[in-house]
């Protein structure tokens, strides 16, 4: 009995796994005619920028193998060469990088690049993979309606900017692309979230006596955030920095709080 249990769980399970692989190579295939791509887009590789004026600048890579997020190989790069907000320069930077790592470690390229934005952006990818050997990648561009940053209205592919795809949510192969296309901002923006925080944190602590670059590093990974240090009590504190010290960061922080209420 219970042989045959297992054997008809075995079945179900092939059965449903069949499926699901029949599903997402249809699904891929679409999204191959769809985007007239000359490869099965077996690896899909998307790239996104988040700054703030310039500030915190950084790129967040996502990387998705037959239709699901491969979340080990998603990557996320400080931009090093560019000042201020140029999301161009940005753009090619990451892609430059990205890749000429990956050729250096002959790692797996993929089949598709998307880039969040549009014409700018996909040029500047396409030159920094022109530059590497590495332009029979397609690349499209992922582009947004105005003021609607968290959609998308239409596609561009480098080299047939003149024929814009327009996005149909109801298409599977679209959902794909928007969940990409989420997936790759939220990598970037937590990113340089946790950039801004961690700047804010170090400005913040730097006013602090007795606080330097170990004790700031110390209580970053014991508590997270400067939130969470803000409202620690003297207590929490003393494990990590000593009774003057912590007695030092209360007072600052209860400071703040009496200013806040006046």
């Amino acid at each position: 009995m219970i042989l045959l249990v297992e054997t008809n769980a075995k079945i179900a399970f092939e059965q449903r796994f069949r499926v699901q692989t029949a599903d997402t190579e249809k699904l891929l295939g679409d999204l191959q005619e769809i985007l007239e791509l000359p490869y099965f887009p077996e690896r899909i590789e998307s790239f996104d920028i988040s700054n703030i004026s310039g500030a915190e600048n950084v790129a967040g890579i996502v990387v998705y193998e037959n239709g699901k997020p491969n979340r080990a190989e998603y990557r996320r790069f400080i931009i090093k060469t560019v000042e201020g907000a140029d999301d161009y320069a940005s753009m090619h930077e990451a892609v430059f990088r990205r890749y000429r790592r990956m050729l250096n470690e002959e790692k797996p390229l993929p089949n598709l690049i998307f880039i969040d934005g549009g014409k700018g952006q996909i040029s500047a990818a396409a030159r920094a993979m022109q530059s590497l050997d590495l332009e029979m990648i397609p690349i499209v561009g992922l582009v947004k309606p105005p003021r609607r940053h968290n959609e998308i209205s239409h596609l561009l592919r480098f080299g047939y900017e003149d024929k814009p795809i327009y996005f149909e949510m109801g298409v599977p192969a679209f959902r794909l692309i928007q969940q990409i296309r989420d997936e790759t901002h939220k990598t970037a923006i937590q990113y340089h979230r946790k950039r801004r925080e961690m700047r804010d944190f170090t400005s913040e602590l730097t006013a602090i006596e007795g606080v330097g670059e170990k004790r700031k590093m110390k209580l970053l990974r014991n508590f997270g955030s400067i939130e969470r240090i803000a409202k620690a009590t003297k207590q929490e504190l003393l494990p990590f920095v000593g009774a003057k010290t912590a007695n030092l960061i209360f007072e600052h922080f209860e400071r703040q709080r009496n200013l806040a209420k006046t």
